[in-house]
């Protein structure tokens, strides 16, 4: 029993000393499972799983006392600062052989986080390849949903501590459990342009509920251009993408509120018909996105920008994507939202300078002067915020760095009791991060 001890532990120290860096995209192929090790394996049966993970505790101050926060859950009544253990994550890949070459004919994916807080599973799917040309794949099972660049940037390549507001409220977790099909040339010769494209059915819900909750689906797509290089020394590039989500949960009771004018007041309007049992709420997104690349002596300059609008179902007192059915009416919404990142390498590839903006307008069919206006029965939910953040990441391997990062969060000055100038609920972070 001790001998095979050891040669687990042996099989499991070679998987984490030759494994190659990460997996970027989270909807991507993780093709560093196709690299093989410089030293023989110890034991065949284990020659195709592969292992990795990354670990990320943290400090955070806060402005105030129970500040409210997206990224680690907000802040206790009585505290303002904490040492937390943001994420910790292991993940292993299983990879079936294929007939040609290394490229495998499945894999089989499961990723675990284990925190100060839960222990959780992040994914857990397989991936089946079209034998021949391997252009074709379908997933099935828990995993990232084909919209937009964000929310697919891995947390361990994310160069921001958090993704924005947006983000969190709307996609919750990123994962879902359904199936997708995708398509994407594994030509590595092939001459630019390439594409990927994604499309999928999702139950909509994500890892935020315990289950399915209606017979309503979401279809979510993703078409992206892969990087594109110009220029001389091929030192410029641009890569984009357009993203569709296409979906809605059911209305648990006949109140329907939608935005319309009366007594000269933009209001929730509510259609209180019994067919809206049952019915859908519509949830439909549509985003665009672009990122720039310049490389030069020191590293690199990227800018990327990331746009969405659409319609929103929830309550009167959130617009979060619900992991279980609300039974409260159901308000319909009109929002957009984005985000805007700047980074710059400084001396050299090992520091880099963070500038992000990115705002979330939940209600855009009235402006902050409605909120809080007799009659108005406009709430909290309604209230557009705006955050603008800074930071430095000291990078001292590929495998280890340190960030400082400082989130100024802006509100929009309504006439609501408390919220009629900016509410302070700015953020520092400072953050390890160790993978393997």
């Amino acid at each position: 029993m001790k001998v095979v001890v050891k040669i687990v532990w042996l099989c499991v120290f070679f998987q984490f000393a030759f494994k190659a860096d990460a997996q970027r995209y989270l909807t991507d192929l993780d093709t560093s499972i196709f690299n093989r090790d410089t030293v023989s394996r110890v034991v065949k049966r284990f020659e195709n799983l592969y292992v990795s993970g990354y670990m990320q505790p943290q400090f955070q101050a806060a402005q105030r006392k129970g500040t409210p926060a997206y990224g680690g859950n907000s802040f206790q009544e009585f505290s303002d600062n904490r040492f937390m253990l943001r994420r910790a994550r292991i993940k292993f890949d299983y990879v079936v052989p294929g007939k040609i070459g290394d490229f495998p004919a499945a894999l089989f994916t499961f990723q675990f986080e284990a925190t100060e807080r839960d222990v959780n599973i992040r994914d857990v799917y397989v991936r089946v390849f079209e034998p021949k040309e391997k252009n074709l794949s379908l997933t099935a099972g828990l995993f990232s949903r084909p919209y937009g660049f964000e929310v697919n940037l891995s947390s361990s390549f994310r160069e921001t501590p958090e993704r924005g507001r947006m983000s969190q409220l709307l996609m919750p977790s990123e994962r879902d459990l359904g199936i997708m099909a995708t398509y994407e040339s594994q030509n590595e010769s092939r001459k630019n342009p390439q594409l990927k494209f994604d499309i999928g059915l999702f139950n909509g819900q994500g890892k935020s509920g315990p289950a399915e909750f209606d017979s309503y689906k979401d279809l979510i797509s993703r078409l992206r251009l892969k990087p594109v290089d110009f220029g001389k020394n091929k030192d410029f590039s641009i890569g984009a993408g357009l993203s569709l989500l296409y979906g809605g949960w059911a209305q648990a009771t006949k109140y329907k509120y939608e935005m319309g004018q009366q007594n000269g007041l933009f209001v929730f309007m509510v259609d209180s018909s019994l067919d809206n049992i049952g019915d859908k709420a519509p949830r439909q997104y549509y985003g665009a996105d672009v990122q720039f690349i310049k490389t030069h002596g020191w590293g690199k300059t990227e800018i990327r920008g990331e746009y969405w609008r659409g319609i929103q179902p929830g309550t009167e007192s959130t617009t979060e994507n619900p992991g279980e059915l609300p039974i409260e009416p159901t308000y319909i919404r009109h929002f957009d939202g984005a985000f805007f990142y700047f980074l710059q390498n400084i001396i050299n590839d090992k520091w880099q300078l963070m500038l992000k903006y990115d705002w979330y307008d939940p209600n855009t069919d009235i402006s902050k002067t409605d909120i809080g206006k007799t009659g108005s029965n406009l709430s909290l939910t309604d209230v557009r915020y705006d955050t603008y953040g800074m930071g430095f990441t000291r990078y001292f391997t590929n495998k280890l760095k340190v960030l400082v990062y400082y989130d100024i969060v802006r509100n929009e000055k309504t006439s609501l009791s408390g919220f009629t100038s900016d509410v302070k609920d700015n953020i520092f972070t400072c953050r390890v991060q160790m993978m393997f």
